[in-house]
């Protein structure tokens, strides 16, 4: 069933998707398909959208995600992101994905086509058969069976698009190829499997290629890999392909290679600008007669299109109903096994931030007077290496109820950002002690004073929640139940209730009739009480000194004598009825809380 969020999003789709897709998307969104839209058009319509779908026409400009105030996500059908500006959609919280795998067989079946053509001079001689010609004579080829296919970016790695070489690979050893590849990321394993030889050098590469061919995105260390000097290193008459991303190799070294006679043939599926324009380097190189070229054909196949709809369709879904990225480009990657557990962690610790910014900041006079934070994980939770989506969602949960962020959406991919330009310190801590708790995983949130603040070594193991240095800290614990969150800790209180809704949490004394007179005073102002939790003080708790009272004269008896009251209403209240439940009610202190 589609969530309510997803029924008010709007996705604006200007290129062409596959119906398939586009049927995903219609399910439960609101999708516009608008193709031909100029750049003007596009930028005067976007403050309308949450998610925006393109393939590779269109350009996913600063000006224009600026301009886009409600956006979320910038979903690239496709491998590539080159006309998407990553930096700028970072900088404002929009996940930008793609699908670096849904056309990895096209693209892979496309290179061995083309090494077969040039290899074989299949387009000259089809075009002098349709000239009326008979000229066998003249396109004589070579076979592939017994020569070397040099591959750089195997795959598999940080630098290389994902399993394409290594896809490329098996097919060239099917084809009786030797095959070498240089990728300082790739795994021996991962090249062992395909039988393919690892090199330690672009030189050695170079030299052992009867065909090379190049399978990286376009960063900067790989722009222009490929030019004068590297060229030069390979064997008179080798042959050279690209089927990634244009740019990769210098386009007038090429050229100059091809005339000399140097290399025997080029075959080009990707060029530096596309189209090229009429007198440009790659319009020179795709005329020139020993070069195969295609315009960008590398995925399109019916195949590969409805694989990369379907896959980006799917993330935008999952991102606009608040799930975590799944090929985010701009987001640390988070394998299907983590992604799982995390899930319903990532929504507790946003509402423990959040609980935290509304109650505990909200007491000590409205701001969030404390920066430095621990967040501790217990139990299973802390055998997960990839807790960046719980720091981002603490992050998210301390700045939403202070702050709008300026219309940023704080997410996975900004809240480092974020965090650094608010000057708020997160020490993420994995517990070595998970004996002093009962749960299979817990959170714990330590607001640190000032004078405490990063008090561990980085990388220490942080202590059991028992005996956590807190004086004047403020703590925060909770965990999940299935896919419910659950708070059990609030200060001193040892406690259960759900995060979610509109909350009025009081201390006070316990003493008999306060519940009575508390829910006379929400009565009075028309507030109806959906449920009520009541929780002592914790023996456990109440000598670490955690979440006390900063009034003078406290003594530690009338501590032990509070109460926790935490009830659940049913709207949002004014400032004026916790204090009247102050004033008239006798409670120590009383803060509304909306957890959505």
């Amino acid at each position: 069933m589609p969530s309510a969020r997803n029924l008010t999003s709007r996705v604006l789709v200007p290129e062409k998707l596959s119906p398939d897709g586009l049927a995903l998307l219609g399910g439960s969104l609101e999708v516009d398909e608008r193709k031909g839209l100029s750049a003007d058009e596009l930028l005067e319509i976007i403050p309308e959208y949450d998610g925006l779908v393109v393939r590779s026409e269109t350009k996913v400009t600063a000006e224009l995600l600026h301009a886009a105030k409600r956006l979320k996500v910038v979903a690239r059908a496709g491998v590539g992101v080159d006309n998407v500006d990553v930096g700028e959609a970072t900088k404002l919280g929009i996940v930008v994905v793609n699908s670096p795998s849904g056309n990895i067989g096209a693209a892979a079946e496309h290179t061995i086509a083309l090494m077969m053509a040039m290899a074989r001079k299949i387009p000259e001689g089809c075009s002098s058969l349709k000239e009326g010609k008979w000229e066998r004579s003249k396109f004589v080829g070579v076979e592939v069976k017994g020569k070397t296919l040099s591959i750089i970016g195997l795959g598999k790695g940080m630098l290389f698009d994902l399993r394409f070489g290594l896809t490329v690979a098996r097919l060239a050893k099917g084809l009786g190829m030797h095959v070498n590849a240089l990728d300082p990321y790739a795994p021996p394993a991962l090249a062992a499997s395909a039988s393919v030889t690892l090199v330690s050098s672009l030189s050695e590469l170079l030299a052992s290629a009867d065909f090379l061919t190049i399978h990286t995105p376009l960063i900067a260390s790989t722009k222009g890999m490929i030019s004068t000097s590297e060229l030069s290193q390979m064997k008179p008459g080798a042959r050279i392909l690209n089927v990634a991303r244009g740019g990769t190799i210098d386009e007038a070294a090429l050229f100059e290679a091809l005339e000399s006679g140097h290399l025997a043939g080029a075959a080009i599926d990707v060029f530096t600008s596309e189209p090229p324009a009429p007198d440009s380097t790659a319009a020179k190189l795709i005329s020139h007669p020993r070069t195969v070229a295609t315009p960008h054909l590398g995925a399109s196949t019916v195949e590969a299109q409805e694989n990369v709809s379907i896959d980006v369709c799917e993330q935008v879904l999952q991102i606009l109903d608040g799930s975590l990225p799944r090929s985010a480009v701009n987001a640390p990657l988070i394998l299907p096994e983590e992604y799982s557990k995390l899930q319903p962690f990532v929504r507790l610790v946003e509402r423990m931030g959040s609980l935290y910014t509304q109650h505990y900041a909200s007491s000590a006079g409205g701001s969030m007077t404390r920066n430095t934070f621990d967040l501790v994980y217990h139990g299973e939770v802390a055998n997960i290496s990839n807790t960046r989506p719980l720091f981002a969602a603490l992050i998210k949960g301390l700045m939403a109820p202070i702050s709008s962020s300026d219309g940023v959406n704080i997410n996975i991919v900004n809240a480092d950002l974020v965090a650094r330009e608010r000057g708020i310190i997160v020490n993420e801590q994995h517990s070595r002690d998970p004996a002093d708790h009962s749960y299979s995983s817990l959170v714990t949130l330590v607001a640190r004073p000032p004078s405490r603040a990063s008090s561990r070594a980085p990388g220490e193991s942080a202590p059991s929640s028992t005996r956590l240095e807190t004086q004047g800290q403020r703590i925060i614990s909770g965990t999940c139940s299935g896919d419910q969150p659950l708070i059990n800790r609030l200060g001193r209180f040892e406690t259960s209730f759900v995060p979610e809704g509109t909350l009025m949490i009081c201390e006070n004394y316990d003493s008999p009739g306060k519940i009575g007179v508390v829910g006379s005073i929400l009565g009075r102002e028309g507030v109806n009480i959906n449920f009520m939790t009541v929780a002592p003080v914790s023996k456990k708790f109440s000598g670490d000194g955690a979440g006390l009272a900063d009034g003078p004269g406290q003594k530690k008896g009338d501590i032990e004598k509070e109460a926790l009251m935490i009830l659940g209403i049913d709207k949002v209240v004014e400032r004026g009825v916790a204090d009247a439940l102050v004033k008239e009610g006798g409670v120590l202190s009383a803060t509304a809380v909306c957890l959505i």
